[in-house]
């Protein structure tokens, strides 16, 4: 399904200037659904008709109310409707001012009545807006009577190029519905109407008094938010604390008028709790990197225990099982550093494959050896990243020892392909050494480090772990493949 955007550039002749007001419109329209209690369609002019059907509207957005029951339960987006099915809007696409009319309802077998708006820019009429309504409604109450009301307000400012907004994407954000809590005030501030709920948030910010017919400042709250939109006729969103333990997001709507600011709408939404939740969220996740910061701690403590006791150990195979064992707690701690500075459980392979990297090269006795990274494996949880950490880390060595014919002789040469797809990671090792001896057996092998690798990667993980020559005609050389499964 195309976006409202891409129909517009495909569909129609709009320009990108007209198409962007149109795409303002629709992220902060459901205001006007809710409003007017009633779904609302946006159509604009059909560039180049099918041949012999005529002049047609097609549908770029369709949104439903949040405090009704929709109407049009079918999905008009990307449809192409002829002009002389729907009448009274293409009059009001070519008239340039609102009409009232019927549009045929195949589910209610009846018409259905229909406010056509017309969506102006600059002096151009780009499009109309639909509100669709039932067939039959009941009268409404005094709270919808001052919902209508606002609601015809920005009609008119969409007939003048008024609404949305320019240059305000307020939609696009985390903003206030009309059901949170809403406040009409004049042109002076002076407030009009208010909804229970914001009674309610105007009482949790501590003002007590019956709020219609004050401004904020008689109620004991800070007016400049409401003056500073009145008097530039721009919309302002901020969030207000009172008291550490209350925050309310306040929304102004400046409702213009024959060329000047006559009022707005403000809308206020409670989110003590939202923002409590989030402090408790953010005080877990510190909590959780603090305890990653301390086991790094620990790991690197043990590690530098290992490396103190391997230095007064004789040369011999004591002092390499040591040196080994304080490898792979270190490839560990890695995993737990990145964790204790990175939000959340997701660890960047990247950054911790080269950590490895630079872990393996310093590690090079005799000679330099040259690690080159191609791909990337994104992210995966710890439960995934620790044992691939130290199976890698093991792989890598292997590398390094393997990757010179004789010790100081020459650079040696390793390449580390990383690939993720159809649901697994992938790791290829290859290195420049000599190769594997004939008839190698990695379930035969003596190598410590190459059981260890075995038994993370096809046990813990449930991976695949091969080991094979390079080709002859690509060279010499071993390459180590490792292949576990993650979603």
């Amino acid at each position: 399904m195309a976006t409202p955007g891409e129909l517009a550039r495909l569909r129609t002749q709009l320009s990108p200037d007209e198409v962007e007001h149109l795409q303002r419109l629709l992220g902060s329209w459901s205001l006007l659904a809710d409003l007017s209690f009633s779904d609302l369609l946006l159509v604009a002019p059909v560039a180049a008709p099918a041949p012999g059907s005529g002049p047609q509207l097609v549908v770029l957005g369709q949104v439903r109310p949040n405090n009704r029951a929709t109407v049009v339960t079918q999905d008009f987006v990307g449809q192409t409707v002829a002009e002389s099915r729907w009448e009274s809007t293409a009059e009001a696409l070519h008239a340039g001012h609102l009409v009232e009319g019927t549009i045929f309802s195949s589910e209610f077998n009846t018409d259905l009545r229909v406010w056509n708006v017309p969506v102006r820019f600059g002096s151009k009429v780009i499009g109309v807006m639909m509100r669709v309504r039932g067939p039959v409604e009941e009268a409404p109450s005094p709270y919808e009577r001052v919902y209508l009301g606002v609601f015809e307000r920005l009609c008119s400012m969409v007939a003048d190029s008024t609404f949305p907004y320019a240059d305000i994407d307020f939609g696009t954000q985390e903003t206030p519905r009309v059901g949170d809590g809403s406040i009409v005030v004049d042109g002076s501030g002076r407030i009009e109407f208010a909804t229970p709920n914001a009674v309610n948030a105007l009482h949790r910010m501590g003002a007590y008094s019956p709020p219609e017919g004050s401004r904020f400042e008689e109620v004991g709250l800070d007016g400049s938010l409401i003056a500073n939109a009145l008097k530039s006729g721009s919309p302002v969103l901020e969030e207000i604390e009172r008291r550490p333990d209350v925050a309310v997001l306040v929304q102004v709507l400046p409702l213009l008028g024959e060329g000047r600011v006559a009022g707005a709408l403000i809308l206020l939404r409670d989110v003590t709790d939202l923002r409590r939740l989030g402090r408790l969220v953010l005080s877990k996740d510190a909590a959780i990197r603090e305890v990653h910061h301390r086991v790094k701690n620990n790991l690197q403590t043990i590690s530098a225990l290992l490396r103190l006791q391997a230095r007064r150990t004789e040369a011999g195979d004591g002092r390499l099982a040591l040196l080994e064992a304080e490898r792979r707690v270190r490839s560990i701690a890695i995993v737990h550093e990145i964790l204790s500075r990175e939000p959340g459980d997701q660890i960047p392979f990247a950054e911790m494959i080269a950590a490895l990297v630079a872990m393996a090269e310093d590690s090079v006795v005799g000679g330099s050896v040259e690690i080159v990274v191609d791909g990337d494996l994104g992210e995966g949880t710890v439960d995934v990243a620790t044992p691939f950490a130290v199976a890698l880390a093991e792989l890598l060595q292997n590398a390094v020892e393997h990757a010179f014919r004789a010790p100081g002789q020459g650079v040696g040469q390793i390449l580390v392909r990383l690939r993720r797809s159809n649901a697994h990671l992938v790791a290829e090792v290859r290195d420049s050494g000599p190769g594997l001896p004939e008839g190698f057996d990695i379930d035969a092998s003596p190598s410590l480090g190459l059981s260890i690798v075995r038994d993370l990667v096809t046990v813990q993980m449930g991976g695949s772990l091969t080991l094979a020559n390079v080709e002859p005609e690509e060279g010499q050389g071993a390459i180590a493949r490792i292949e576990v499964p993650y979603s």
